[in-house]
């Protein structure tokens, strides 16, 4: 009898220990309604945040984020004009330095030890205007310099190839471009080709390419020894053959922006603004006035676009992100001039105080002032272009 009650004991006891682990089994393990619910919020959140980027590349005037091909050196010549057009933050510094909107670089296709070059140009839309088309060839030091006596400067012309001839079955050349350089001369040559690049835009199959002639001044062939042009095959990235382009793609501005030229606040306002809004002691008094039913009143709020955490980081070359700013705030009556409103703000704003119609609020705090920025980044075929962004950075804020 006691040993049919001591196993009776060790049953229950069992049953009691696989009962309380099957409850803390349970409970660490979310419900089946639970799991549905955190599975579709994510599912949303995600869907969210694919909506917003492909919002944002629409407002970047793109589809889909560029290909990554890895880390490429963009040329300097970009970079430099990308210093030149924006600061540090990639707001323009001046709205009249850019021609255009858009500049893209090409390198040459060929990579030709010949001075033959043929640019790709698929990546420039058929709307896109083009203002200026420019070739940058680097000349390099000359290997026979006992000439140097005999040829002080030399003639370069660069001609486009058109279809070959019926006759003689050559290729036929126009003269775009031809000047004198020095034969001792280092560095880059500009030679601008507008008018054969917009030839390749209206047809596609007419590019056939450049050629460049180098001539002694009495019109006889240089020798290539002493004047020498980098190839894309032989030398640097950094001094290969490429085409600049120059163009409008037809975006224009909405905007409250753009003050007279002359007026210098235009873009020395935004430069020295503060970075950030109040610091973070008095934005949490603020943020505590607004619960106590205080609001703030209208100004221009820190809003910092980080490109590295959208995932954009892989493509644009600069800037990393920039300051877009946002406006936030009150605009209670009667508003003074630092609330920067209109005279309809103002008119709107008394016949809210007085009450003489039905639901007529108080003016909105917005900007007022809005400047462009600018976008250094690697499109899909590996060419950089720098493009410019119009009302990218509210620039002041007012009740309107």
């Amino acid at each position: 009898m006691h040993q049919e009650s001591t196993h009776t004991s060790e049953m229950l006891t069992l049953i009691f220990i696989s009962f309380a682990a099957f409850l803390c089994r349970a409970a660490a393990r979310p419900s089946a309604h639970y799991t549905e619910n955190h599975f579709t919020a994510d599912n949303e959140s995600g869907e969210v945040r694919s909506a917003a980027i492909k919002r944002l590349l629409e407002v970047f005037g793109m589809e889909d984020p560029p290909a990554i091909h890895g880390h490429k050196q963009p040329p300097q010549y970009m970079l430099d004009l990308y210093n030149t057009v924006a600061d540090v933050d990639g707001v323009t510094k001046d709205p009249y330095l850019l021609e255009g909107n858009t500049v893209r670089s090409f390198f040459d296709k060929l990579r030709s030890e010949q001075v033959e070059f043929r640019f790709n140009l698929s990546t420039v839309a058929r709307t896109e205007k083009i203002l200026t088309a420019e070739l940058h060839l680097f000349k390099l030091r000359p290997q026979a310099t006992q000439t140097f006596n005999r040829h002080h400067f030399c003639q370069v012309s660069v001609y486009q190839l058109l279809d070959r001839s019926k006759n003689n079955n050559t290729l036929e050349k126009k003269l775009l471009s031809s000047r004198l350089i020095p034969v001792h001369s280092t560095g880059w040559e500009v030679f601008t080709i507008t008018q054969a690049v917009r030839s390749w835009m209206a047809d596609e199959g007419s590019n056939l390419g450049l050629h460049v002639v180098v001539r002694t001044l009495g019109g006889s062939q240089m020798d290539l020894k002493l004047i020498r042009f980098a190839s894309g095959r032989n030398h640097h990235q950094s001094k290969q053959p490429m085409l600049v382009l120059f163009t409008d793609d037809g975006r224009h501005s909405a905007n409250l922006e753009n003050a007279d030229p002359s007026d210098g606040t235009v873009t020395s306002s935004l430069l020295q603004a503060p970075m950030s809004g109040p610091s973070s002691r008095s934005a949490r008094s603020l943020d505590y006035s607004e619960e106590e039913g205080v609001s703030m009143p209208c100004q221009r709020l820190p809003l910092y676009v980080d490109f590295e955490e959208i995932g954009w980081s892989g493509w644009i070359v600069s800037p990393r992100g920039y300051n877009a700013y946002h406006c936030k705030g009150s605009c209670p009556f009667p508003l003074g001039q630092n609330m920067r409103p209109t005279n309809h703000a103002t008119v709107q704003s008394i016949i809210n105080a007085l009450k003489l119609f039905k639901g007529v609020e108080t003016p909105c705090c917005v900007p007022d002032k809005l400047f462009s920025i600018n976008l250094l980044y690697f499109d899909d075929d590996e060419n950089v272009v720098l493009k410019q962004y119009n009302d990218m950075v509210a620039g002041s804020c007012g009740c309107h």
